[in-house]
């Protein structure tokens, strides 16, 4: 590791602990904070972080390196992730969640639609890229004089 990399860890290391450092030192001052409801929220997502999202990622990516081809793999996994990130923002407002019953203008759109459209373009997007490293790839393959190429 060269010396330039330790010195930006180091600073973002020491930005972070500053970080939490500020935000403990206001959750422990600040008397609207619930003392025990704050900790208990922490260790809950700690809990299912390690227990459950950690696993399934690692499940994913096990199952993405087995059964997608190595050439389609990178837009695979962008489009998972892209997906995962969609999927958290758009979902609560498919499934009602903030949903006032007094209010029915709270969220007038039609989001299941929204969310299947977002989705599809990620995925067609996913697929275009897929299908254009493969081609690049045969192309390279065939191109005159790279015949025996070594990691082709």
């Amino acid at each position: 590791m060269s010396a330039g990399v330790r010195w930006w860890r180091r600073v973002l290391v020491a930005a972070g602990v500053a970080i939490a450092g500020y935000a403990l030192v206001g959750a422990l001052t600040d008397n609207d904070v619930n003392k025990f409801g704050v900790p208990l929220f922490l260790v809950v997502v700690l809990v299912l972080h390690d227990a459950v999202f950690l696993p399934a990622v690692l499940g994913a990516g096990a199952a993405l390196r087995r059964f997608v081809p190595r050439r389609a793999r990178w837009s695979v996994q962008a489009g998972a992730l892209i997906s995962l990130a969609v999927l958290v923002v758009g979902l609560p407002p498919v499934l009602g969640f903030g949903r006032a019953a007094d209010n029915p203008s709270a969220l007038p759109r039609p989001y299941g639609w929204g969310l299947l459209a977002v989705l599809a373009a990620v995925w067609a997007g996913v697929a275009i890229t897929a299908t254009v490293a493969r081609h690049r790839r045969d192309g390279r393959r065939d191109a005159p004089g790279r015949r025996g190429v070594p990691g082709e």
